[in-house]
């Protein structure tokens, strides 16, 4: 069975009998393993997670889809309670295929096939495309983010060190079959999910000189229209504040 080295987390495909371990994972960090399935032929992959030898394997199942079109699955675990991590697709699953990447503050470190792209706290509404991943470092104050897409069930995640939180634009359904976690990601809540109903999703955030780092986690069919904005509301509080004084 084939495996590859996977410590720089970057994105690769995995086959038939083919699998991935990654050795370097930080305690104290929050890590994501994210799944699409790249078949194109409609067929579902069941991959096996193994998350340290003290844990069971875990199996989650990356949907089959047409034209590469799927939503992504999400495994959440923490450093903290392995350094170690597989992903493997088992054999007797023909013509099972999966594109796979680890994401994090910090992963991947080699980001060929990722859009890694600075998020800058303008306001201006970003185009958030499929293997987009957006990173800033906001200062001591408050943020918005802004999340826009016309598609049904729009998925992406907010990565800090030690949470994430899930973001679906137009909800449609449950989604907890796709976004799955254990050890103390599971336990301590340390992923959760928020919803709307409508086309936008706006939330503030609080920055404190750590990184944030927000992934697409949907197809590039719904992500042709899909789009961020971040928001410094302690420049936009000031610049308001200016106006009055010189008015």
């Amino acid at each position: 069975m084939a495996n590859i080295n996977w410590n720089d987390g970057r994105l690769i495909t995995l086959g038939e009998g083919q699998g991935a371990t990654c050795t370097v994972l930080n305690k104290g960090q929050l890590y994501g393993l994210v799944f699409y399935n790249s078949a194109g032929n409609d067929t579902g992959a069941d991959v096996t997670i193994v998350w340290g030898n003290g844990n069971p394997p875990e199996t989650i199942h990356v949907p089959g889809t047409t034209g590469n079109q799927g939503l992504a699955s999400v495994f959440f675990l923490n450093g903290t309670d392995t350094t170690t991590v597989s992903a493997t697709v088992l054999p007797n699953q023909p013509g099972a295929q999966v594109q796979t990447y680890i994401a994090s503050v910090k992963m991947p470190v080699n980001t060929s096939g990722i859009n890694n792209i600075s998020l800058p706290a303008d306001s201006t509404p970003h185009s958030f495309n499929k293997f987009t991943r957006y990173y800033t470092v906001p200062a001591s104050h408050w943020y918005n983010v802004q999340i826009n897409s016309n598609i049904n069930q729009f998925i992406s995640v907010l990565f800090t060190e030690q949470k994430a939180t899930v973001y679906v634009v137009n909800a449609a359904g449950d989604i907890s079959s796709f976004i799955t976690g254990v050890g103390s990601a599971k336990s301590l809540s340390q992923y959760s999910i928020v919803t709307s109903a409508y086309q936008t999703i706006s939330q503030p955030i609080i920055g404190n000189g750590s990184q944030y780092v927000f992934v697409n986690a949907d197809s590039v069919q719904d992500s042709q229209s899909a789009t961020i904005a971040f928001t410094s509301l302690s420049a936009l509080y000031a610049a308001h504040d200016e106006a009055e004084k010189s008015a």
